[in-house]
């Protein structure tokens, strides 16, 4: 039946297999010009291959990226909308399941698992105890052990005596009872760091046993050495007491290009020089004033014991000779606070105040309007903003005369410096100084809070010159004070006693 038009009708259109589609004629024409014969039962098939054609070009897969809004489109973000729901919808439960909880170790277990622990060793093993031996090491012959053990510790900073003895191998109660023999001698906190400990550990009667302490030596202070030793099995504290020579070190010599190089050079310690520079430049100007022709003269207490060792100490003294004017200074104390005076015994001390509290400036010094009240008023002071609780310090040293409650300020503390000089501290939450008691510059005298007219945690600081407030940011202060009487008798003679010393053997190399 092919070839034939079917009574004058001829589809118009048909698709090929390559597509390309034919329209009109007698034949349907195949691409590239190619006639093909038309198979009638084809054509009667036509409306049943529709559907399935149409299911079996169906693409549930489409790209939400082209042809957006058509209805196919819709169609897949509607099939892409289930899928994402129905794996929400499946997708199992987050709820973590219960397990069994170990229970807490012992204090034995916790010190057994610390002693094998690899951080205690890695801090120096304090624990006295020994990394437990593991399936991979063989045990050794039995030796015979040594009868004694000679060792060397060392006293760190903030160490314990009986400490050091417990990690030389001492048995706990044995370091002890060593450290309350010594303590009884001498003040464990006296034995300065570094201190180094000769022990000798004695036979033990088994290994499984710490070794006893036969003998203990060290150096407990310049002037004293302590030895222990086990005599008919009891411990002995013997002291030996160190010659010691008091005498101050004094040095002198030429000024030069440099009062500091050549004060150096001369043999005085560092510290000595620095105080020696900061003594004259509260009478006299360093770089304006000295000359290279003047000579420096420094007095630094001095200990030297029989056995060698050197202690130097603070400056006592300090001069400087300038042909005819002289400059005369020994530090004496006074109150509880040392100064340096002159020779006639007039002392003077300046400086600055310290910052009574860590913070920031949140309030000037004058006119403002007040937070709270609603109105401009006179500030006396200046407020440093703080956290609650933080330490509030004195700006310098004096005598504590108010210590309370004092109406808007809250808790409140008024010192007295001296000269019409004073300071107080408002709004504490805690009041640590107490009045009539004397504090150093720097001590703690309470702690930052909100007490009183205020919005916030903070320090209202003021300072007062003979009654009238002043701007703390500004205040530089000096204060005279002058010997009489059995103080300065005892000022002159020691003064004299300090000018009778001859120079050393380092200040003539430097003359």
């Amino acid at each position: 039946m092919r070839g034939m038009d079917f009574g004058g009708l001829r589809p118009l259109y048909l698709r090929d297999d390559t597509g390309f589609t034919a329209g009109g004629g007698g034949a349907a024409t195949l691409g590239f010009g190619q006639a093909r014969p038309v198979d009638v039962r084809a054509v009667r098939r036509a409306p049943v291959l529709g559907w399935r054609q149409r299911i079996a070009d169906f693409d549930p897969v489409v790209d939400l990226g082209a042809r957006i809004g058509s209805g196919e489109w819709w169609r897949g973000l509607a099939t892409c909308t289930l899928l994402c729901g129905g794996a929400i919808a499946t997708a199992p439960g987050l709820t973590p399941l219960p397990g069994a909880t170990p229970p807490a170790l012992s204090a034995a277990q916790w010190r057994e698992a610390r002693a094998l622990g690899f951080a205690p060793l890695a801090l120096g093993g304090d624990t006295g105890r020994r990394m437990a031996a593991t399936d991979a090491v063989e045990p050794l012959v039995d030796t015979p052990e040594r009868p004694t053990i000679d060792l060397t510790a060392t006293l760190g900073r903030g160490d314990g005596f009986a400490r050091v003895l417990e990690r030389a191998g001492v048995a706990a109660g044995e370091a002890q009872a060593v450290a309350a023999r010594v303590a009884a001698v001498v003040p464990l906190g006296a034995i300065r760091p570094g201190t180094r400990l000769d022990l000798t550990l004695g036979r033990r009667a088994s290994r499984a046993q710490p070794r006893p302490l036969d003998a203990l030596a060290f150096r407990a202070r310049l002037d004293l050495k302590l030895a222990i030793e086990r005599i008919g099995g009891a411990l002995v504290l013997r002291p030996t007491p160190i010659a010691v020579d008091d005498t101050p070190l004094r040095i002198t010599g030429r000024v030069g290009s440099s009062l500091y190089a050549a004060a150096r050079a001369a043999g005085a310690p560092a510290p000595a020089v620095a105080g020696y520079i900061r003594a004259l430049s509260a009478r006299l100007s360093i770089g304006r004033d000295v000359r290279a022709n003047d000579r420096f003269d420094l007095i630094v207490a001095q200990r030297r014991a029989a056995t060698g060792e050197v202690e130097t100490g603070d400056l006592l003294y300090a001069g400087l000779d300038q042909g005819s004017r002289r400059t005369r200074l020994l530090k004496w104390t006074v109150g509880g606070q040392s100064q340096f005076f002159e020779a006639s015994g007039v002392g003077e001390r300046r400086g600055a105040m310290t910052q009574p509290v860590v913070g920031h400036l949140t309030s000037g010094f004058g006119m403002r309007r007040h937070p709270l009240l609603g109105f401009s008023r006179f500030h006396r002071g200046v407020d440093f903003g703080a956290a609650y609780g933080s330490p509030i310090v004195a700006a310098t040293g004096g005598t504590v005369s108010y210590s309370g409650w004092h109406g808007g300020h809250g808790n409140y503390v008024m010192i007295q410096h001296g000269g019409g000089i004073a300071t107080a501290y408002g709004h504490m939450s805690r009041i640590v100084a107490r009045a009539g008691t004397r504090v150093a510059q720097g001590q703690l005298i309470g702690y930052v809070g909100s007490t009183g007219l205020s919005t916030g945690p903070h320090l209202h600081y003021e300072v007062y010159r003979n009654g009238v407030a002043i701007n703390p940011t500004s205040i530089r202060f000096t204060t005279t004070s002058q010997l009489a009487g059995r103080d300065l008798a005892a000022f002159r003679a020691t003064l004299a006693r300090l000018l009778a010393v001859r120079p050393g053997a380092s200040a003539q190399g430097g003359q």
